[in-house]
């Protein structure tokens, strides 16, 4: 448990052709990059493709929600059977982990998931995590894999994320890697294409929108692709890929796992009074909110943003949607305490 932790983000495209099917020959050159870094990390593997290998097996195939998960139920074992097959001979057995939101948005389960990772570590069992999609209902399901990837990355402060995709990179306006990005800004947006691939959820917008989420906090983002030799070795020195360098962060395990609940239904926002005082690590004050989005319950986990609708930050508000807009009007009903919010 001593190594640091490495979170690892496989999408569709990387290792489904277009057809659906796996490609077992990245599958295999992926086990053999990974065992390598095993020596030196704790290894978290975030696995698309259970959705694309499992709807070959459906008639009539339309990607609706339903079609979707039973996909993915068929698919995940696949999957499972693949990796298992290409990492054992590394000596690695491989564990599935299926995620869904309220492993992230409850402590009391977030540490457990957390105990139980350390175990396969120190037996040298690699999870494989994916979305539990055969339950998961809409209104909670993860964006994408990229955000579940980002979730565990923040909640386990993991030392870099590494997210592999099919163009190999942030590319810029002449199609070409950008090596080394320090800091995400409106220009470098400008160079983002809306498209995606046939086969994910995602797409670079979805990738940079949690990269900048990770880097704020501390983590250092990698995006690739796994057609260099070597690539995932070489990504991390710097050598291939776009590395997103991270932010100074002091957040504690307590506030990483707030963060790590970050992308919820809820959400609050804060008139320009509220957000410099909560600059100043002040409480939220009820009378400082704009607007409520969603429901939520009291204890659980929202988005902050400002007036623009920039997201500046989470809070564990500690009443309920309902209560706080029955507050609104009173000068000293707090929302949430300075020590439950985290500024990005």
């Amino acid at each position: 448990m001593n190594k640091p932790i490495l979170v690892i983000k496989i999408g569709s495209a990387v290792i489904t052709n277009s057809n659906g099917y796996i490609d077992e020959a990245v599958i295999e050159r992926l086990a053999g990059e990974v065992a390598v870094l095993h020596g030196q990390y704790n290894v978290v593997l975030v696995s698309s493709g259970a959705v694309g290998s499992g709807k070959q097996f459906f008639k009539k195939y339309r990607g609706t929600l339903v079609e979707r998960k039973a996909a993915a139920a068929v698919g995940n074992p696949i999957l499972i059977r693949l990796y298992h097959q290409y990492f054992q001979p590394h000596g690695l057995t491989v564990a599935q982990a299926l995620c869904e939101r309220h492993h992230f948005s409850n402590r009391q389960q977030f540490l457990q998931l957390k105990e139980t990772f350390a175990e396969f570590w120190c037996n040298d069992v690699l999870p494989v995590v994916n979305e539990n999609d055969l339950v998961s209902n809409v209104e909670l399901k993860f964006s994408d894999n990229d955000e579940l990837a980002t979730l565990l990355a923040l909640g386990f402060d993991a030392s870099a994320l590494i997210i592999c995709t099919s163009v190999g990179g942030f590319l810029d306006d002449k199609k070409t890697v950008i090596p080394l990005v320090e800091k995400i800004d409106d220009g470098l947006l400008g160079f983002i294409s809306t498209d995606k691939s046939s086969l994910g959820l995602g797409g670079m917008l979805s990738k940079i929108t949690f990269t900048r989420l990770a880097t704020s906090l501390g983590i250092k983002v990698i995006i690739t692709g796994l057609k260099e030799p070597d690539a995932l070795r070489q990504s991390l020195a710097g050598n291939c890929g776009t590395t997103f360098l991270p932010q100074r962060s002091d957040l504690k395990a307590r506030q990483r796992w707030l963060a790590s609940g970050s992308i919820t239904l809820g959400g609050i926002q804060v008139d320009s009074g509220a957000a410099k005082a909560l600059l100043l690590r002040k409480s939220l004050l009820a009378v400082g909110i704009q607007h409520i989005k969603g429901s939520f319950a009291a204890g659980e986990v929202v988005q902050l943003v400002d007036e623009s609708g920039t997201i500046i930050g989470v809070a564990k508000v500690k009443m309920d949607a309902a209560e706080i807009a029955r507050h609104k009007t009173e000068k000293n009903a707090v929302a949430a305490h300075a020590d439950d919010i985290v500024l990005f």
